[in-house]
């Protein structure tokens, strides 16, 4: 949820204390209890009427605010009273705290509720989870600032650091987040005309943009499509290329057999074939999809689509993508993994298919 459709939702809870703070400087406590106590009851039934739902929040102010005021009045204290808006801003930073902090994002939860329509991809919600981070420990320090106001402050000061403040540093978390979001579209890399494009793809595969390879392999977390596949001979020794050293990204490892990414518009049968014969020579093969999972490197998000072939002979190393390649044994893997002589991917594929691979 943006920090525009959370304001959206908070507000309403919060007109009542608004409604209190200004009529009770003019005609005092217990005329701002009744009209807030008024506002947000009838917050509560237009809500039904409107949504056909019951607005807990706005139903929780209100009935904090009936509780407190109650006791401030049979008390003859505003104490009590001047607590509230810390009270509800104190559960507002535990609900931030757990969607930044935890796996459990209720805050996300909310999203899928009120904005179905709208889904976020793992970088938007990382830089989102951020955004909460900030949120948590500005209103943290806010409301312990509104508890010290209501002992030690005058009832003005109050009055400003629980209401009008809270606003201010929202608006300011929200002009600092647009602004950078702003600054971080600007700061857009030359892209060559003939640079290759790649599909962008949600968790089941499902295409949901594009972008030129090289945005893909600068940490930006943009999940592709790739192909992977495994070639075995009659004993079952799988076949392995070793990565040249002038490459990038673990450069004289050994590796999967074919791996490679999908062009943007090129069907998986399509890249899978043009990968196997340039990187080493394979053709005219039949292969079966084992698995698809995804992969995510320090560069790069790929969600992989793994193939086993038993077509081998026709192998010949004829590029430079490849320095060798040779045939190893499940003994000889399970041996040399966790060496350096292989590379993580590998490693982690090997683990995740061993069964199906030699079965």
């Amino acid at each position: 949820m943006s920090k525009t459709e959370l304001l959206k939702k908070l507000l309403p809870g919060f007109i009542p204390l608004f409604v209190f703070i200004a009529i009770d400087e003019i005609w005092g406590t217990r005329a701002g209890l009744v009209a807030a106590l008024v506002i947000g009851v009838g917050e509560i039934v237009w809500i039904w009427f409107q949504e056909k739902r019951l607005d807990k929040f706005v139903l929780f102010d209100t009935g904090l605010l009936l509780a407190l005021g109650s006791v401030s009045l049979i008390l003859d204290n505003d104490i009590f009273f001047k607590l509230k808006p810390g009270l509800v801003e104190l559960i507002l930073c535990a609900v931030l705290a757990v969607s930044a902090f935890s796996k459990l994002n209720i805050i996300g939860m909310m999203t899928q509720r009120y904005m179905k329509d709208v889904e976020l991809n793992r970088q938007q919600m990382a830089h989102f989870r951020k955004t909460m981070q900030l949120m948590f420990f500005v209103f943290l320090a806010h409301t312990l600032l509104v508890f010290y106001s209501a002992f030690y402050m005058s009832d003005a000061a109050w009055a400003f650091i629980s209401g009008g403040l809270f606003y201010i540093l929202f608006g300011v978390i929200f002009i600092f987040e647009f602004v950078k979001q702003k600054l971080s579209r600007t700061r857009t890399v030359a892209i060559p005309e003939d640079e290759e494009w790649l599909p962008l793809v949600s968790e089941n595969g499902e295409i949901i943009g594009k972008a030129p390879r090289s945005l893909c392999h600068r940490g930006e977390k943009l999940l592709h499509p790739v192909v992977h596949l495994h070639v075995l001979n009659n004993q079952k020794h799988i076949y392995l290329q070793k990565r040249p050293m002038n490459k990038l990204v673990q450069p004289g490892k050994w590796d999967t057999a074919v791996g490679g990414h999908i062009s943007f518009g090129e069907t998986l049968e399509t890249a899978l074939k043009r990968e196997a014969w340039e990187e080493i020579g394979l053709q005219n093969f039949s292969a079966k999809l084992v698995k698809t999972y995804r992969w995510d490197s320090e560069i790069e998000s790929e969600l992989v689509y793994v193939f086993v072939s038993h077509d081998y002979k026709s192998i010949h190393l004829h590029s430079d993508e490849v320095e060798e390649g040779q045939f190893w044994t499940s003994k000889q893997i399970d041996t040399n993994i966790g060496n350096g002589i292989f590379t993580p991917n590998f490693e982690h594929e090997y683990q995740l298919l061993k069964n199906e691979i030699f079965a």
